[in-house]
């Protein structure tokens, strides 16, 4: 096991893996930036490490600032949490040729997974679903026609150089089909000087659905079932819950052995996510995989009592895993609250906290870095906590999730707590009636 890790990281993931370290009698090192010198995670690390000014570019994404403060502290072992290096094959590359073991994936994992198109071809490969489409760019409409049928409709026309939704159009049957296309091409051609197309099968009300996986360097992995993360604003999560509204034993079934087989396929080493869009039919096809521990891990954690964290160190340190699968036993919301204005478009609104009372009692987690008195900087993501909520049934945890909300007192700057708490009332959201699409229409009542 390693003697100390140094977590390359800050707030409440950083300070997560720390409490995890400690309980297994791990030594920590904390890095921070100057605007970092505050927060929790550099007082509850057995030692700290300043690596830079304010800005990430040249701190917590400086990899030979970061790599020296390992050397000279003598940590074994990097943890890299979520966002920053936690997916940069390079830095996983540079931590194995200094001897510092990359608590993640591999350079040649992360690679493999991180450009859209490799990982595509590569579950395609593994027999893993991957939304049906034309394999590289369509020649001419009559290609276009026939793929159409093959695919089967509804579709979707793609530019190739498309971006902000120019060039794309939803085809929803072959009366509709040319005119598309000409429409399509025309837009791409002005906006982008490029009028290639290629094709997708369209998603009809999609769900995002994602299994967490872990896998081991002896080529075993197991999943620990699913997370709906569904309700987003600008493809950002916003709340996720386990297990999903929406999903059935069958599928449930069916998407964990595929998300192992993706892992098993890869040799995956390490806590990761396999991310499915899953279509109003329940049909399900691949998107992603996040080679990294996610923001909303904790859900998991809840419903299935196992330590997200303390897996992922342990794998790294050579464990083998049983192979077993396991699936939720509780049910779990997580809302994400962030310094950021809801009635003004979610405006990010960095500054002092004045005044905090955190909710509590039984079934209520809360991950933050923050404290009263606390200055949240203007430099990085505008998370500041992650609440969640976990009961029986999914009714219950609704319940707990408004009582804790109302619990839940920040002064001096905004927060999305009003968000989450009239998310928590919507009529649709408590059905379990929501899709990726569901923000687009959610409109915030008056504080007043």
């Amino acid at each position: 096991m390693f003697k100390k890790i140094l977590i390359a990281n800050r707030g409440e993931i950083a300070l997560r893996v720390i409490r995890t370290c400690r309980e297994m009698g791990i030594g920590t090192v904390a890095v921070y930036s100057k605007a970092d010198e505050e927060s929790l995670h550099v007082k509850f690390a057995d030692e700290a490490v300043c690596i830079g000014p304010a800005p990430s570019s040249e701190s917590y994404l400086k990899i030979p600032n970061i790599i020296a403060a390992a050397e000279i502290t003598n940590a074994d072992a990097i943890h890299p949490g979520y966002g920053f290096l936690s997916e940069n094959a390079k830095f996983s590359k540079i931590c194995d040729e200094h001897k510092i073991k990359f608590i993640g994936a591999s350079a040649d994992m992360i690679n493999k997974m991180g450009d859209k198109a490799t990982a595509k071809a590569t579950m395609k490969a593994a027999g893993v679903p991957t939304i049906p489409g034309s394999e590289g760019l369509i020649k001419d409409f009559t290609q276009c026609k026939k793929l159409a049928v093959k695919v089967g409709y509804p579709v979707m026309l793609k530019a190739t150089a498309g971006g902000g939704g120019k060039g794309m159009r939803a085809v929803w049957s072959e009366n509709d089909l040319q005119k598309a296309w000409d429409s399509a091409r025309q837009e791409a051609k002005a906006s982008f000087g490029n009028d290639g197309m290629y094709m997708e099968k369209l998603i009809e009300e999609p769900r995002h659905i994602e299994i967490q996986v872990v896998g081991d360097k002896y080529g075993k992995a197991c999943h620990l079932s699913e997370r709906d993360c569904s309700v987003q604003r600008r493809h950002q999560k916003l709340t996720e819950e386990t297990p999903s509204p929406f999903m059935t034993d069958a599928l449930r079934k069916k998407m964990g052995e595929a998300a192992v087989k993706a892992a098993e396929y890869i040799k995956y080493e390490g806590a990761g996510t396999v991310e499915f869009l899953v279509d109003k039919h329940r049909k399900f096809y691949f998107m992603e995989m996040n080679t990294r521990i996610q923001v909303e891990h904790p859900i998991t954690e809840q419903v299935i009592d196992y330590d997200l964290i303390a897996e992922q160190i342990k794998v790294a340190a050579g464990k083998r895993l049983s192979g077993n699968n396991y699936f939720p036993k509780l049910h779990a919301i997580e809302c994400r609250i962030n310094a950021e204005d809801p009635y003004n478009d979610f405006r990010p609104s960095p500054g002092v906290i004045q005044t905090l009372h955190t909710p509590g009692g039984h079934g209520v987690r809360l991950d933050t870095h923050v404290y009263g008195g606390y200055v949240i900087p203007p430099h990085y993501d505008s998370m500041i906590a992650k609440l969640i909520t976990t009961a029986q049934t999914r009714e219950e945890a609704i319940n707990k999730m408004k009582r804790a909300l109302d619990e839940f007192v920040i002064e001096g700057v905004k927060t999305t707590i009003a968000f989450h708490r009239q998310l928590m009332d919507h009529p649709d959201y408590v059905a379990g009636n929501y899709t990726t699409k569901f923000m687009e229409d959610f409109e915030m009542k008056s504080s007043s």
